[in-house]
């Protein structure tokens, strides 16, 4: 990884916010709240040798609280982590050091779907990579098979992970979606040339004011670990859109964003590395080099 100081200040996430305002189109959501949005693809380059993809717009790293100890970007990675580790449920994913799923599993939405309380669903995150449904019956673990793939024939362009569990989606008559919230991202492919990892992850649905960052730093520390345990160098990670959107409601704080100057991405090691990607926790990564503008108070999130 180049010095911070030679490392070029990245602007690939202003652009797509000031595309989106620019030419999106303002459309209706589930939630509520118009947004403008964009279609088609759309891809985020970051070669990790000059830094990690977390933004410098906002501050993602605030003071922790005695009721919430943990930042933004190490619940985002706790939330990776609790995923690949099979974590469906609030419970699970607060072990992990996530917490903000508790507005997704409210008794009320739960009970629409047929759920208990705190459940994210069968149809969720944790569920597909982990235990993904088989017709032999036995769950199949989709990152502890590519992760063997990659060990034993790196050269294929087959190591590819999926969160849609389609049984579980649909809605409409006779039907019942099984999932408190259709998985928005996920889809994985890695390839490894002359021994260099790139992660390249597929979003089908990007908030991305809110969303995104937190996507942006978790693929980035997940392909750090399986970069470790592989045995090979993480040298990129790429980040594809299918749908990418801003709330109407969030349009002030993006504007605030624009007006700031880029700034250089900040450093993310493991310093306590494993050769199992299933021990991986949020405390295993340390964040340094990390200059970003001051944080911006509640932007709305659609929930």
């Amino acid at each position: 990884m180049k010095p911070y100081a030679d490392r070029t200040p990245d602007t690939q996430y202003q652009s797509l916010l000031r595309e989106i305002l620019e030419n999106g189109v303002r459309t209706p959501s589930q939630q509520g709240v118009d947004a403008l949005t964009v279609i088609g693809p759309r891809s985020l380059h970051y070669k990790f040798d000059n830094g990690v993809p977390l933004i410098t717009e906002r501050n993602l790293n605030p003071k922790t609280s005695e009721t919430l100890p943990v930042t933004i970007w190490q619940q985002a990675i706790g939330e990776i982590l609790g995923f690949m580790n099979g974590a469906r449920t609030q419970k699970d994913l607060e072990k992990f050091g996530c917490y903000w799923w508790r507005w997704w599993v409210t008794k009320e939405k739960c009970e629409k779907r047929g759920l208990e309380e705190g459940d994210l669903g069968p149809g969720s995150y944790g569920a597909a990579f982990h235990d993904f449904p088989t017709s032999e019956g036995a769950p199949y673990n989709q990152l502890k098979n590519v992760i063997d793939q990659i060990k034993e024939s790196p050269h294929l362009r087959t190591h590819f992970i999926t969160p849609w569990i389609p049984q579980y989606m649909m809605r409409g008559e006779g039907k019942q979606q099984k999932v408190v919230v259709c998985p928005c991202h996920g889809w994985i492919h890695i390839r490894i040339i002359e021994n260099k990892l790139t992660l390249h992850m597929i979003q089908r649905s990007a908030d991305v004011p809110v969303g995104l960052p937190q996507n942006l730093i978790q693929y980035a520390a997940l392909a750090l670990a399986i970069a470790h345990v592989t045995g090979t160098e993480a040298y990129e990670y790429v980040h594809s859109f299918s749908d990418a959107h801003i709330y109407v409601d969030q349009v002030d704080s993006v504007k605030t964003m624009l007006e700031r100057e880029p700034r250089r991405l900040p450093t993310l090691t493991l310093s306590t590395p494993h050769d199992d990607i299933f021990d991986f926790r949020r405390e295993d990564f340390s964040l340094t080099d990390y200059d970003p503008h001051p944080g911006i108070k509640k932007i709305p999130v659609a929930i």
